[in-house]
Formats: C-alpha cells, sequence, structure tokens
C-alpha cells in the first residue's frame, strides 16, 4: 500500500483529496495545514507543519498543494526525505529559485492535463515544431481573487496561474532562446492586481515563434488550447476546458479527477520517468519566459488610457 502526504487543504487540495480516494493500492496517510478549509475524512490525521507530517509518516507520495509562496519549499523538504513528489504549478513565480538542489530529480509538477489522451507519444516523440499558439478563454469574476490569489506577488498574473499548463507544453516543443516578445497586458476591471488578458507573440531561435492569448474576462465557454503547426505544414490540436481532450475527441475526454490519478501512478512508476512528467528542472524556462512577456509588455490600464 502506498501512503500519501497531501500537503495543503485547500480549494487545490480538495480537489487531490477526492483524486485519490478510494484509488486502489493508495492511502491517505495525513494532511498538512494549519487551517484546513477542505472538509478532511474524520480517521485522517491533520498536522500543522509538513515538517512534522514528514517524520511522523515516512510517506511514499507528497502532493503539495499550496500557493506558489511556500510551495518550493515544501516540495524540496519533502524529496529530502525521499519521498516521490507532485507539486501545484506554478511552484514558484522566481525562476531563479530552481537552481537545481540535491533531491530536485525527485520533484514533478503537477501539470494534470499534460495526461490527457497522445501527449504520451507526442512528449515522447516531439515533432519539429515551427509556431505555437496558447489560447486561453475563461472568467474569473471577484470572488475568485481572495487571499493569496489577489496579489501578484503571491499568486503571479494570469500567465503564471491560468495559462501555464498551455505555456509549459508549447515550451516543451518549442526550442530555442528568447529574441524578443511583443506583449500587451489589458488590466481594466481592477478586480485585483492581476491582469484580465495577456497577448504577446514570442521569437525564438531558428525563427519559431509562440503566440499567447490569454483572458480571464472572457463571458463565454471557457476553453484552453494549444496548437501546434509543424514543419512539414500539417497543424495539431490539443484541445479541451484545459486541455483534457489532448488530441483526442472532446467528447472522449477523461476527468480531471482521472487525469489526476494518471500523474500519481507515473510519479510512483519510478524511472525511466513517464514522458508527461514535468520536471521542476524544466519548469524555469517557461518561467523565465513569463518574466519576459510581463517585463516587454505595454500595460493597458484605466489610467493608462484616461
Amino acid at each position: 500500500m502506498t501512503g500519501v502526504l497531501l500537503v495543503g487543504a485547500g480549494e487545490v487540495g480538495r480537489k487531490h483529496l477526492a483524486a485519490l480516494s478510494d484509488l486502489p493500492g493508495i492511502t491517505v496517510l495525513g494532511v498538512a495545514d494549519p487551517d484546513p478549509s477542505a472538509d478532511l475524512p474524520r480517521d485522517v490525521p491533520t498536522f500543522v507543519s509538513w515538517m512534522t507530517a514528514l517524520a511522523a509518516l515516512a510517506p511514499d507520495l507528497v502532493v503539495v498543494a499550496t500557493p506558489p509562496g511556500i510551495a518550493l519549499a515544501a516540495a524540496r523538504d519533502a524529496a529530502a526525505s525521499g519521498a516521490v513528489v507532485l507539486v501545484e504549478k506554478p511552484v514558484t513565480l522566481d525562476p531563479a529559485r530552481l537552481h537545481p538542489q540535491p533531491g530536485d530529480e525527485r520533484i514533478s509538477v503537477a501539470f494534470q492535463p499534460h495526461f490527457a489522451p497522445g501527449l504520451d507519444v507526442l512528449l515522447a516523440r516531439p515533432p519539429a515544431v515551427d509556431r505555437a499558439e496558447v489560447l486561453l478563454t475563461v472568467n474569473r469574476d471577484a470572488g475568485y481573487y481572495r487571499g493569496w490569489r489577489r496579489t501578484y506577488a503571491s499568486a503571479g498574473g494570469v500567465l503564471h496561474q491560468q495559462a501555464v499548463h498551455g505555456l509549459a507544453l508549447a515550451l516543451r516543443l518549442l526550442p530555442g532562446d528568447v529574441e524578443s516578445a511583443d506583449a500587451r497586458v489589458v488590466h481594466r476591471r481592477l478586480l485585483a492586481e492581476i491582469e484580465d488578458r495577456v497577448t504577446a507573440t514570442i521569437t525564438l531561435t531558428g525563427g519559431r515563434t509562440l503566440h499567447v492569448d490569454a483572458g480571464v474576462d472572457h463571458p463565454g465557454r471557457p476553453r484552453h488550447d494549444v496548437v501546434l503547426h509543424l514543419a512539414g505544414g500539417q497543424r495539431l490540436a490539443v484541445h479541451g476546458r484545459n486541455l483534457e481532450a489532448g488530441l483526442g475527441a472532446t467528447a472522449d475526454a477523461p476527468s480531471h479527477e482521472e487525469l489526476r490519478r494518471r500523474m500519481y501512478r507515473a510519479a510512483l512508476a519510478g524511472h525511466p520517468a513517464h514522458p508527461c512528467l514535468f520536471p521542476l528542472s524544466a519548469l524555469r524556462r517557461p518561467l523565465e519566459v513569463i518574466d519576459r512577456v510581463y517585463r516587454d509588455a505595454v500595460r493597458d490600464t484605466p489610467a493608462a488610457t484616461a
């Protein structure tokens, strides 16, 4: 029986608890959170400190579902204990903190949509991609921006929290350094520090480009797609509410609960690593690209347009 420790019992932790429940061969040994908001099973002990929980439980797998301010520290402490670790995106807002440390090889970033149908083959045998598009349309209202999500310093922007699944996937398939970033950030609703929309065209060495159009003020149907334009002229679309249909039919898309379960199994399977697992070391490049976009972006705010 595989023992799991969940660090963080808020909105995201609640989703992990649902996915971990009744999973054959896996049992939740405990939850570490000083102030859990999720409804916890009565037979699962709760710890204020993840260090105390690690020492008491010696889990095989640790799932870190905390805000990015503490996620990386919790993940590295868990890896140092000998556990396999899955940590929720974006893990940290500072790419400099991802300088490799001993134990980082035990940590993977929890991108459950990357386990959508067909993406294992795509990532195991990457095609030559000339251009990619990351498209996000979703609506986040004032109620969503509460607590740690209200400020850029604690949550990051739309690219860190919303579009990072597609960005990280596209950048795994697009090699090269950033040569330029032509970007615009729109921030008109002023619901929090976080912007409403980011558009960017990122040019990489070799003439490859990545176009991003990510908005959280869209009133229609939510979508998060990645469109890949291959060197041979073909086009591949990874699609769904949040990429979960992968390369398959939307009607056949697995639930996010099932995608998380695939992720847990892959992390526990050991080496060779599953192609859909996103190593912690590979996160540094997407975060550096995001930093470049925000650094170079033209800002569109009520003050700027008045």
